[in-house]
């Protein structure tokens, strides 16, 4: 008997992560994932069952191509199933795409299109879909966006202070991880419903990191705004930056907008701050006062954040922690409550270093939680939604 299976691929700056979900019983079951890690030396780790493989997959200076795209699919996907859709994660819909969409000549000129918002994480995702475009032809490919959660953000959210020709041709705050927020308040509403119908605050802390004011499950505000460099201060880039440095930068040694858009992306951040690395939890064992520096700056601009968020939304019921950082290091968590005791912040201290689901302490009047993300569950949960919607067998 065929296997119906759905792929889905999750590209962003520095890796490819994939996921395969067997969707023969209408509901999407994970069975298979794998990482293609960027870099000098590319490597793709992959799971299907209990075996885990890890090889170099070689990527042409040009980016991910058919090749490797046909070696992905060869190891994920074994004889005897049936790839019945590929879903993607696009980062930027703009105001275009306010949910998943079925991928075709029409949308695909359209997402392109939006590349200028978002040049650098918008092209990888494209690379992939044109290489099953040419490998699978018949395979119906849907397409979900990071910044669709946010289009439910107030007006005032959204607006930069430059003139409204500009606002209205697309220069405002957008957004992203919305795929992450919608996986993780779909799980607090399922975990603890009263809190996730509440004023919560998503904090998705990774290489790239944001957080979201929600209420009752829906963005209000978030910390990412035109770009992904903005908002807190990440591995590499920096977050929020006063414009005038950026001005400073173009009249002295960053004297074109490459190398100052290099600069931002790759030398900025903790990696910045520390002079070593972008890495937290490396720095975290780093005792060098310039390592310690940036984990302290990282606690410091993340609180500050939650705070302006509280402003947004109301007030605080409830913090929730996802990504790498947010799910897996106690010291960060530790760090950041440490700025937000006087919010009435306060974890328990064997629930944060077990990193367990429940973190906050009896006599704290805001609950936190770790709550690990998923967004390639979004994905292949959205594009069976799609298929079905639009009629596709």
């Amino acid at each position: 008997m065929t296997r119906e299976v759905g792929v889905v691929f999750n590209a962003g700056s520095s890796s490819l992560k994939i996921g395969v979900f067997d969707v023969g019983s209408g509901v999407a079951k994970r069975v298979g994932r794998g990482t293609l890690c960027f870099g000098q030396s590319p490597r793709f780790t992959y799971q299907v069952g209990e075996d885990v493989q890890e090889i170099e997959l070689p990527i042409t200076a040009d980016g991910i191509g058919i090749k490797a795209i046909a070696n992905v699919i060869d190891r994920l996907v074994h004889a005897g199933c049936h790839m019945a859709f590929v879903g993607h994660r696009i980062i930027h819909g703009g105001l275009l795409f306010n949910g998943p969409t079925p991928l075709n000549a029409s949308t695909m000129s359209q997402i392109e299109a939006l590349s200028r918002l978002a040049p650098r994480e918008q092209s990888q995702a494209l690379q992939v879909i044109d290489a099953i475009f040419s490998l699978y032809p018949p395979v119906v490919q849907t397409a979900s966006f990071d910044t669709a959660f946010h289009a439910s953000q107030c007006s005032l959210a959204a607006r930069l202070a430059i003139p409204t020709s500009m606002h209205e041709a697309g220069v405002r705050r957008y957004g992203f991880h919305g795929l992450s927020y919608k996986h993780v308040s779909a799980c607090l509403h399922r975990l603890a419903p009263d809190i996730g119908g509440g004023r919560v605050v998503c904090a998705h802390l990774g290489n790239s990191a944001s957080l979201c004011g929600m209420v009752d499950g829906v963005s209000i505000d978030t910390s990412m705004g035109f770009s992904a460099l903005d908002g807190v201060p990440m591995a590499t880039r920096p977050g929020a930056m006063d414009p005038g440095v950026l001005l400073h930068l173009l009249r002295s040694e960053l004297s074109d907008a490459d190398k100052l858009e290099d600069f931002l992306y790759h030398r900025c951040g903790l990696f910045g701050v520390s002079g070593t690395s972008g890495d937290t939890q490396a720095l975290l064992e780093d005792f060098r006062p310039a390592a310690r520096e940036a984990i302290d700056l990282f606690c410091f601009r993340v609180a500050g954040e939650i705070g302006r968020l509280a402003v947004s939304i109301g007030g605080v019921d409830a913090i929730v922690f996802t990504g790498g950082i947010g799910e897996h290091q106690p010291e960060i968590r530790r760090g950041i409550e440490r700025h937000l005791l006087w919010m009435g912040l306060s974890l328990n201290e064997a629930a944060n270093k077990t990193s367990a689901t429940v973190l906050n302490a009896k006599d704290s009047t805001i609950a936190a939680f770790v709550i690990p993300t998923d967004e390639e569950q979004v994905i292949a949960d959205e594009a069976l939604a799609t298929i079905n919607r639009h009629g596709y067998h």
